[in-house]
């Protein structure tokens, strides 16, 4: 027999969970980070529960693998979104690193790359998901050439 609550606090723990990947994947469409994806795998945790986002999953999908199609329809796109992923990367790096304030920076040197080591392990985890999804969004419409999905 089971905990008496354990369907109430799963039902809570995905809740949670949800909602955190749509703000997350909201927030990260103009932030640097994998936007749909966490849209998308916060839908599918949400779609368990309601009914609203399992209908919002199909069309958030299609979205999502079309921006990967066209992501890698050329070779200037698969280059500068390379460079992208490198450069938050970099940055991640950088963060992680920590390196003083340099003498150019106008203000003061508590606001120089704020945030520190943890924003740096965040920067560097999205660079790595960022390169990933690119070699793989690059296998799936460039090598195997599967169909591109309807707008």
């Amino acid at each position: 027999m089971g905990f008496p609550g354990g369907r109430h606090v799963k039902r809570i723990v995905l809740e949670v969970v949800g909602w955190v990947l749509v703000l997350a994947g909201i927030a990260a469409l103009v932030l640097p980070g994998p936007g749909l994806l966490m849209l998308f795998a916060g839908l599918v945790v949400l779609s368990q529960q309601y009914e609203w986002a399992e209908r919002r999953v199909a069309p958030v999908e299609r979205m999502a693998k079309r921006a990967a199609s066209e992501g890698v329809e050329t070779w200037w796109r698969v280059a500068l979104s390379a460079l992208g992923g490198l450069c938050i990367l970099g940055f991640g790096v950088l963060w992680i690193v920590d390196p003083a304030a340099p003498g150019w920076w106008p203000v003061r040197e508590s606001w120089w790359l704020i945030g520190g080591p943890a924003t740096g392990i965040t920067l560097v985890l999205s660079g790595f998901i960022a390169l990933g999804l690119l070699a793989y969004s690059y296998w799936k419409y460039r090598i195997k050439g599967d169909p591109v999905p309807d707008a």
